[in-house]
């Protein structure tokens, strides 16, 4: 009996022992990330302005362009639910800020069919440019290194990185985001 008792209790004592391994080593580890601008390379707002995408017509357009506006490029794709959902504010918003100076782009990940197909749909007020891989790989040197969508720079009217954006904005932020861009530094 006594032989019964103790393999009993050496089992409970191992289940229990492989229990909080498991615990610990199997929960997810918290993550601390720098905050994006502190991961962006450092030529790579230059490079973005320097970029030369296909617009809707497969007219050549350069986002050098638009230098010296606070320039807000937000990467999307018509497959992303909300990339879509945050394009309707943006094209207000642009509106409303176009007399200041703010100018919004948007590089989809699509084909110039899918992307025109969406616009057909919905009313976007600022320019929607065709990026590729590379596209992507640039997003990732602003600072979206999980290379997700959808994911928005914003540049000051000098060419500088304001904040970088993974995830859908909220309009209230982002309006606060362009008031401090368009301050003078």
């Amino acid at each position: 009996m006594r032989k019964i008792v103790r393999h009993a209790f050496l089992i409970v004592a191992a289940s229990t022992l492989a229990a909080t391994a498991g615990y610990f080593f199997g929960r997810p580890q918290p993550v601390s990330l720098p905050p994006p601008e502190a991961v962006t390379a450092a030529d790579a707002p230059a490079r973005l302005l320097a970029l030369i995408l296909p617009d809707l017509n497969g007219q050549a357009q350069s986002l050098s362009q638009w230098k010296g506006k606070v320039l807000v490029v937000n990467f999307w794709a018509t497959w992303c639910p909300p990339c879509k959902e945050e394009m309707p504010e943006f094209s207000r918003i642009n509106r409303k800020y176009a007399l200041n100076g703010v100018q919004f782009v948007g590089i989809s990940l699509d084909s110039a069919d899918k992307v025109a197909a969406f616009k057909e749909e919905t009313e976007i007020s600022y320019p929607l440019l065709i990026g590729n891989l590379e596209t992507l790989d640039l997003s990732s040197d602003l600072g979206n290194r999980a290379k997700a969508l959808p994911f928005t720079v914003i540049l000051r009217q000098d060419g500088s990185l304001q904040q970088v954006k993974l995830g859908k904005y909220i309009t209230s932020d982002l309006e606060k985001v362009l008031l401090a861009a368009l301050q003078p530094r």
